[in-house]
């Protein structure tokens, strides 16, 4: 997942290092979710594997790297966990929703317009859980289109 620039300042220098190795020396190029995105995974871990197909998504897998606390600062071990989109996106869903709530609350203080933040929106709540293919997913081809230049009559 990209790092947003107001937060670049917030992470070591040597980020890519510790990602690159979290994610491939440690996990093998595997996604390392055990459930911690609350989904329960066949075998026990999320079967994603990097630049293979999710077989969840039906996407291709980019392997990232998730503060477990949610502190880019904090790049201990035991914080850091390799995991796919789908994993990563669960494990930040409550994180999410809090800081989207204080931003939007900030942007309407900042226009001038009174509003509260109910304690109902800083509790962190678990996304739900996607739907799993029957079969697994194939790479489609594409749909190719040919055009001429003639007009039909």
């Amino acid at each position: 997942m990209p790092i947003r620039p107001e937060n670049l300042h917030r992470y070591p220098r040597d980020w890519n290092e510790i990602s690159a190795r979290i994610r491939f020396e440690r996990a093998g190029g595997r996604c390392e979710c055990t459930g911690h995105c609350g989904l329960t995974h066949p075998g026990g871990r999320c079967p994603a594997v990097h630049e293979r197909i999710h077989p969840d998504t039906g996407s291709v897998v980019g392997l990232t790297t998730a503060h477990l606390n949610h502190t880019p600062e904090d790049v201990r071990d035991e914080n850091l966990l390799a995991a796919c989109q789908m994993c990563h996106l669960r494990i930040d869903h409550g994180h999410h929703r809090v800081t989207r709530s204080i931003t939007l609350a900030a942007r309407a203080a900042a226009a001038g317009q009174l509003g509260f933040l109910a304690d109902a929106d800083l509790e962190r709540t678990e996304p739900p859980a996607p739907p799993r293919p029957s079969a697994p997913r194939t790479a489609r081809p594409a749909l190719q289109l040919s055009f001429t230049d003639q007009e039909a009559p």
